[in-house]
């Protein structure tokens, strides 16, 4: 099933509740900064257990104490849907857990 892009609007008030996130060519980005390598991986775990549920899924890279996400609905056209904000927002909640800010 498609899904609607969201317009410009929706995304700026969307992306007012989710400081540290921002829209980049269709895409939402943000790069967590945690203690260790360890620490990185096990949030990258965590972040690949809620795509799952959520079955949407970022690209996902881990560095040495960084974790980076660009989400995009490609069913969408490579446009931002509500799914991209509600994966973005599930991630925020679990990610000062792992110590990242």
């Amino acid at each position: 099933m498609a899904v609607a892009p969201l317009s410009q609007k929706e995304i700026e008030d969307r992306l007012a509740e989710l400081p540290g996130w921002s829209a980049d060519g269709g895409r939402l980005t943000r790069t967590y900064r945690l203690a260790s390598h360890f620490a990185a991986a096990t949030l990258v775990m965590h972040i690949a257990g809620i795509q799952d549920e959520l079955d949407h899924h970022s690209d996902c890279t881990l560095g040495y104490h960084s974790v980076a996400l660009a989400i995009t609905t490609h069913s969408a056209g490579g446009a931002l849907t509500g799914k991209d904000f509600t994966l973005a927002r599930r991630v925020e909640d679990i990610a000062q857990g792992h110590g990242a800010h």
